[in-house]
Parts: structure tokens; sequence; C-alpha cells
């Protein structure tokens, strides 16, 4: 499925990017092609004008001069007098010319009705028209009264110059769209793909999520059914009822385990669908570490653990949080602290203000985290393998308690203990 989506993004955005990038170009071919043949026509009309202007000035038109207009390469040149070819050895008298200046000659005089284009002085005029041959060509006749004679310039300029400098540039654009377009549709499968990495690697962690999750309310499950089949075995065999109370204590406790982690996953989902609901108030985060001590106090003592606290002298600022939440927090770390240290161990509990943070630290003597897992210890269904026989531990504790701290833009992490063991260390923002 992440290939298909993959495939489709590129698609949609290689075609959009593909389609603007062609009518851009289409575009700017489009004008520059027009803008080319604008000016070359301006130059054409600089050319006739000074042409005519010098047809005017000259009392004997010279070889010379015709030579050199046709030696810019730019026009062939046909000279009528009266009707009469004007003598000149130029391209227009080539035989290979001959008759194409013939046919321009008829197609002028066929058109010779109409108006002139521009008229250049009260003596001449002139007339443009294309002419489609085995070529393209632009033709211009000029026409001066002179001396009670009509004197005839044709001037043809061949396109096929600038026809093939706009092939050139064609071929040029099509050669950077064509390279243009291969980086686009790169661009756009590696992009697609970067966007998407972390959609997918999300997909995987839920994937990951739901498995362990089954394979943890498997386990609970499987223990109930067990104890429910022998409970009703014995009720119908008359067993003795201390053997029916011990099998219905052990499907009440499998029960409340269930339950637990019931009650985790939907912490969990909650956090995950934005609706985890943080109810800020100011807290005395002294106050709260104290009674939480009190509370797992017995429980230490109990594994013959020692669990102490450590207050500042002045009174901590006030903490903008959620009260219960941060309780939560706590009770998890401890609840952690107190599983994992071996009897006889210590647990310290610690707050102190900084900045504009308060720092809490749960600190314990126990096995303590390989620096391996200290990046995944707060991801969900994580569990260190030397706790994994550990006994209502799903891995979800400390998962918790890192949304919670996020929730209020503050950090959770451990580190190595100077005693020994792990320390957990919350930052939590005072206002």
């Amino acid at each position: 499925m992440f290939h298909k989506i993959r495939l489709r993004l590129t698609l949609l955005s290689g075609t959009i990017t593909t389609l603007i990038l062609i009518i851009m170009t289409l575009g700017y071919l489009y004008i520059s092609e027009k803008n080319l043949m604008q000016n070359k026509t301006l130059s054409w009309q600089n050319d006739i004008s000074s042409v005519a202007f010098n047809l005017e000035q000259q009392s004997v038109i010279t070889h010379a001069w015709l030579a050199n207009l046709e030696g810019s390469g730019n026009y062939y040149v046909s000279v009528l007098d009266n009707n009469t070819p004007f003598l000149f050895n130029g391209k227009s008298h080539e035989p290979q010319n001959q008759v194409l200046f013939d046919t321009i000659w008829d197609h002028y005089r066929e058109n010779s009705n109409m108006l002139p284009e521009n008229i250049l002085s009260y003596r001449s005029y002139y007339k443009s028209f294309p002419y489609q041959g085995e070529e393209s060509y632009y033709c211009f006749v000029i026409t001066l009264d002179k001396d009670h004679s009509a004197l005839e310039m044709l001037l043809v300029s061949p396109l096929s110059a600038i026809y093939e400098q706009i092939k050139r540039q064609r071929f040029v654009f099509t050669c950077i769209i064509a390279a243009a377009l291969v980086a686009i549709w790169l661009f756009s499968w590696f992009f697609t793909g970067k966007l998407l990495y972390p959609i997918e690697e999300n997909r995987q962690k839920q994937n990951h999520f739901i498995a362990a999750a089954s394979h943890e309310l498997r386990t609970p499950l499987a223990v109930i059914l067990t104890c429910t089949e022998s409970s009703l075995e014995k009720v119908q065999n008359n067993d003795q009822t201390i053997a029916l109370g011990r099998d219905l204590t052990i499907v009440k406790n499998e029960s409340l385990r269930m339950s637990a982690l019931l009650e985790d996953l939907l912490t969990l989902s909650s956090s995950d669908s934005n609706c985890f609901t943080i109810n800020k108030a100011p807290v005395e985060l002294d106050t709260l570490l104290l009674n939480t001590y009190e509370t797992f106090e017995v429980m230490a003592h109990a594994k013959n653990i020692t669990l102490s606290i450590s207050l500042p002298d002045k009174a901590v600022p006030l903490c903008c949080c959620d009260q219960a939440r941060i309780q939560q927090v706590l009770v998890i770390l401890l609840h952690n602290a107190i599983s994992y240290t071996p009897n006889g161990g210590k647990i310290m509990l610690s707050i102190a203000a900084q900045n504009k943070y308060c720092i809490l630290t749960v600190s314990d003597t126990g096995s303590g985290i390989p620096n391996e897992e200290k990046d995944k210890i707060f991801d969900r269904f994580y569990r260190s393998e030397k706790s994994r026989s550990a006994k209502g531990h799903f891995g979800l504790g400390l998962s918790i308690a890192y949304e919670i701290v996020t929730a209020h833009h503050g950090t959770i992490a451990v580190q190595d203990n100077t005693d020994g063991g792990a320390m957990f260390v919350v930052r939590l923002p005072i206002s």
C-alpha cells in the first residue's frame, strides 16, 4: 500500500509540475519567437528606409552598391527600370534564382492593386508580402518615381536563417525541459518517499503496538479461562471450597491486570488522538513529591529498600501543571524503581528549581539500563530483557509518563546513577 501511495503521489506531483513547466515553456517560446519576428520586422523596415533614401539620393545606381547590398547575406536584389531588368549580375540573375524572382514579380503584379504599406516620401513607397516557394521568403518592393520614370527594386529576404534560429532555440529548450523533467520526476519520487516515511514508520509502530497489546491481553485471558474451567469442574465435583476460592482469586488478579492494561491503552489512545486532557493549576510540587513518598514508603520497607527524599531549604515555586497527571508520572517512576531495585537497595527522590524549570528526579541502585536501551525505554511495550519476567509490567508505564510530560511541554530522560542503577529526570516549566 505504501508503494502504491508513493507512486500515486509521485504521478500527481510530477504531472502537475510537468504541465506547469511545459505551459510556461511554450508561453516563453511564443513570446520569444514573436519578439524575434518583431525585431526582424523592425530591422527590415530600417533597411528598406535606408535603401529607399539611397535610391532617392543617387543619380546612378552602381553595381558596387547593389553587390554590397547583397553581400550582407540578408537580401537578394532585383531592379526594374520602367519594367526593364537592370543589368546586374547578382543572385537574382543566377539560373537557380531566375525562376524564383520571375515568380515573385508575377505575384507582386497580381496584387499591385493593393495600397502601399508605407509611404517613405512623396516620391517613394514600398509594399511587403510573404512568399512561400521551396523555402520561405519575405519580400519588399520599393517603388520610386524618378525623372519621369518608375524605378522598382525587389528585395527578397530568405527566412531560413531566422527559422534555423527558432529551431535551435526550440531544440535547446527541449533538451533543457527534458533534463528538468527527469530531475523533477526523480525529486518527486524521493521527496514523496521522505514525506511518507514518518507515516509508514507510524503505521509500523501501530502494527507493532496492536501485536504487542494482543500478546499481552492473550496471557491474562488464557489464565482466566483456565481458572474458570477449573472452578466449574470443582463445583461440579463438589471439591473443596478453598481450592475454588484460590482459583477465583487468580481470576480476580488477572482481571485487574487486564483492566490496568486496558486503562493504559486508553490513556495512550487519548494521547494519539489529541484528546489527552490536561487541567493545569498552580501546584506545590514539593508537597506532591512528599505525599507520593509517603504512599510508597510502606511498599519500599516491605522489600527492605531504603526510600529517601531530598527537599530544598527554600520552598519550590508553584508550578502550573495537572496535579493528577504529574502524580501519575511519579507513581510510574517509583513503582518501576521499587520493582527493579533488589532487596537492600536505595531509592532517592529529589526536587529542585533551576531557571524557569522545576526538576524532579527518581534514582535507584538497581541493575540500571544499558546505553543501547536508553533511547528505547519510552517506546510502547518496550521492556528491558532483564525485566520481561516481571509480572504486572506491560512496558506502557514509561510511555504514559513520556506523553504526560510532553503534554506539559517538559522533558523526561534517563541517565546512569552515580551509585549504580538508573536516574530519571523530569523537567517541567514553572509557568
